[in-house]
């Protein structure tokens, strides 16, 4: 494995895209069926409230969590009117845990969002129909309810989340 710069980084184009960890590239959870589905519904669910909760969501979107880091969440929820704010910190990052990878490999790099500014990462678990919440140090596991973000209107019911994958 070879060190990659930052500008080569942020000029190149990775299919699928790699997350760039301190000059080196890192894979990303490859898009099996229920991880596509979760995402493809997250993704649904925050554009669906787009006007109602004030926020974008955004696949796959690079994000700078250090000066020589870069993590690519499944899903990337942003203010509003984020492109005009100085301070490009996602509201929440939501992660689909794939079967190739370990639950802490997965917190490894929520801990990347949540050292930027990040309030909360969400990350859910397909097999499992479980969603692990990152909060700071402290990390929390519902398999079911409703998931809150803390003084926003954001909530995502977890039955109906997972329904998705028993269709």
């Amino acid at each position: 494995m070879s060190i990659i710069s930052l500008e080569e980084y942020r000029h190149a184009h990775y299919e699928p895209d790699m997350d760039y960890v301190d000059g080196f590239l890192e894979e990303r959870n490859t898009c099996l069926l229920d991880h596509s589905e979760i995402q493809g519904m997250l993704t649904a669910i925050f554009r669906n409230h787009r006007t109602e909760w004030g926020v974008e969501a955004y696949i796959s979107l690079r994000v700078q969590v250090g000066p020589t880091r870069f993590r690519i969440a499944d899903v990337c929820v942003m203010l509003a009117d984020w492109k005009h704010l100085e301070q490009k910190t996602p509201l929440l990052c939501l992660e689909v845990k794939s079967e190739e990878y370990s639950l802490e490999r997965e917190v490894a790099r929520a801990q990347d969002y949540l050292q930027m500014g990040v309030r909360e990462v969400w990350i859910f678990d397909p097999q499992k129909r479980t969603a692990y919440v990152l909060r700071g140090s402290e990390m929390t596991e519902q398999r079911e309810g409703v998931l809150k973000l803390a003084g926003t209107p954001i909530e995502l019911d977890l039955a109906s989340l997972f329904a998705v994958l028993d269709e």
